[in-house]
């Protein structure tokens, strides 16, 4: 194993940030032109859009899964009554 050229820990985050810095540089570069739409952030930004809204709609459900609670709570205290009266 090559020895270290800085440190162990400072080698891999220096890798790290230059990996970034040079994709920063890469997009925003005008003679590669990318269009807004095509660029990393918003492709996170529209990719995390779409995963918040399929989370919404999973934890919302279908209405199928909905819950009277308020009916449940009656039926209860109907039976609490009654075995209180027997």
């Amino acid at each position: 194993m090559p020895p270290p050229l800085l440190s162990r820990t400072l080698d891999p985050i220096l890798g790290v940030f230059t990996g970034v810095l040079a994709y920063y540089l890469y997009e925003t570069h005008p003679r590669n032109a990318i269009p807004e739409e095509l660029r990393l952030a918003s492709l996170l930004k529209r990719k995390y859009a779409i995963w918040q809204r399929e989370r919404e709609q999973k934890l919302l459900g279908s209405g199928e899964d909905n819950i009277d609670w308020q009916a449940i709570a009656a039926s209860a205290e109907k039976e609490v009554d009654e075995n209180l009266r027997k």
